[in-house]
């Protein structure tokens, strides 16, 4: 029996670990067995506060998690299959047995949707990225692309135009999900040229990205466009089905939060990119990881007929 078991070790897990670990909960954080979250697969972290010269992604994880344990947090890299939560001692399933607790922490995070094309995986974080407020600083004067056809690509580019010479918004179609008016404030920036009805096909490069072979699906033509970077802006996925049935979810499968870290269920509690489909900084899910260890120990205290461990 544990007072605190935390669901994942991205930012907001390992945040929450450091916290609730110094508050004397005990925790036990369930990493996974792929642990650490998007960060483990970003070369150059330049916006996280108190590393002047940037840090490697895997490195700042590395260091968060040495600090979860110096403190006393327990860490099994095994994954969460399924809980039970809706009585009070909530369950965790998982593949090396089950855990009980008091109280648990969502914070297993989102990972992007992507193409799923040849070079894609193989230039990200050289190239390829889904984070033009992470990695847009590194195009200074340089070329890149989005792909997308909603309000986050429209963001991305415009965000992007700060920092790169041209930005090229492809789409597939020629009608948008976004608002009419973020079209038209991309459209109406000079540096953001938009190409419709194509789909990119292929990146390619040596070292990093060089360029996209791109195919017009209504010319049926396919062409190569010379970019130094590709934003993938076609939406996240929010690694939340093992919940199902077990905690309020949105139709795009993100935990639906009270009051930022507070779920329906009494005692459960959720941090970072599982719940957040604005920001989606490491920053921010540190940041809600702290919000939840906090909460998670004052609901605890709260118990008159409950000491913690």
């Amino acid at each position: 029996m544990r007072d605190l078991l935390i669901i994942g070790s991205g930012p907001a897990g390992l945040t929450a670990a450091i916290y609730a670990a110094r508050a004397r909960l005990n925790p036990l954080l369930i990493a996974g067995s792929v642990w650490g979250g998007q960060l483990m697969s970003t070369t150059d972290v330049e916006n996280f506060p108190g590393f002047v010269e940037g840090i490697k992604g895997p490195e700042l994880i590395e260091n968060m998690m040495r600090q979860a344990q110096k403190f006393g947090a327990e860490i099994k890299f095994i994954d969460a299959i399924k809980v039970d939560v809706k009585d009070e001692i909530k369950k965790v399933y998982t593949n090396e047995g089950t855990f009980e607790s008091r109280s648990i922490i969502i914070a297993t995070g989102a990972q992007p949707r992507k193409l799923g094309i040849k070079g894609e995986q193989e230039f990200w974080g050289r190239g390829v990225s889904s984070c033009a407020t992470c990695d847009g600083a590194f195009y200074k004067d340089k070329i890149v692309a989005v792909v997308g056809g909603g309000d986050t690509a429209m963001e991305e580019a415009e965000f992007l135009t700060r920092f790169a010479s041209k930005v090229y918004l492809i789409h597939r179609r020629d009608q948008f999900r976004a608002s009419k008016i973020m079209v038209e404030r991309a459209k109406s920036n000079t540096k953001i040229e938009f190409i419709l009805n194509t789909e990119v096909k292929e990146i390619l490069g040596v070292k990093s990205v060089e360029k996209l072979r791109i195919y017009n699906n209504q010319l049926n033509l396919e062409s190569d466009l010379f970019v130094s970077g590709l934003f993938l802006a076609v939406g996240h996925i929010p690694m939340s089905d093992f919940l199902q049935n077990q905690l309020d979810i949105d139709e795009e499968g993100y935990v639906i939060t009270k009051n930022e870290v507070y779920t329906n269920i009494e005692g459960v509690f959720v941090a970072g990119d599982v719940e957040d489909k604005v920001f989606r900084q490491a920053i921010t899910a540190a940041g809600s990881g702290a919000k939840a260890a906090i909460a998670a120990e004052r609901w605890l205290s709260s118990k008159s007929n409950h000491k913690i461990c």
